[in-house]
């Protein structure tokens, strides 16, 4: 990384200090950070096991997507929580469902993980996590949990989306719920995964 050389400081005669309001510089202190990036490019990590990726992380994706140059979305392979799709499988649903919705001049890339998603977020070189909320439980385990990533990835931010009130309910267990006993998913799942997601049960699509 080559840093750009320093300007000499103006005398206060020639430049008075401005008086900065503590509230608005937070902001300009990301900007900054993100200008060492390699490339100067932002870029998100949106983790997740997705079984099944639903309308409402979607819509987490994308918002999360109009923040950043870049957007991964990490498909974890959470064996021990015997998902119904394989990851390829998810990997492959996922990429069908966002790649013709990333608007020009954005990348956005799925990839599978199996190790910590620290890990996984440095590997694809970003310096933000997004995690959806839906509710006050989430954010109280998952502002635990940006704790933890903090001290183990002191570079790596932690940005919070809220969902939408529409999709409030949508959660991945309601739709495997949903699955299991025959009841309509396809309010809460994308065309092509509601398509998956019956095929693999056996059952016809509506």
């Amino acid at each position: 990384m080559t840093l750009r050389p320093l300007s000499r400081n103006p005398t206060p005669s020639q430049h008075p200090t401005p008086r900065l309001n503590p509230l608005k510089a937070q902001p300009r202190l990301k900007t900054v950070q993100a200008e060492f990036l390699p490339g100067g490019r932002r870029v998100g990590f949106y983790p997740g096991t997705f079984d099944p990726f639903t309308i409402g992380h979607r819509d987490i994706t994308l918002r999360a997507l109009a923040q950043f140059d870049e957007l991964v979305v990490g498909v974890a392979l959470s064996a021990a929580k015997r998902p119904l799709l394989s990851l390829d499988e998810r990997c492959s649903v996922i990429e069908q469902t966002l790649l013709p919705l990333c608007p020009g001049g954005k990348s956005l890339r799925v990839v599978g993980f199996d190790t910590l998603m620290i890990e996984a977020a440095r590997k694809e070189g970003a310096h933000c996590v997004i995690r959806g909320l839906r509710s006050s439980a989430d954010f109280e385990s998952e502002s635990q949990m940006a704790a933890i990533n903090r001290q183990l990835a002191p570079e790596l931010e932690t940005m919070f989306l809220t969902a939408r009130e529409e999709h409030r309910l949508v959660a991945s267990r309601i739709v495997r719920e949903l699955l299991a006993f025959g009841g309509d998913i396809n309010p809460y799942v994308p065309a092509n995964i509601a398509r998956l997601l019956l095929s693999k049960a056996g059952k016809r699509p509506t």
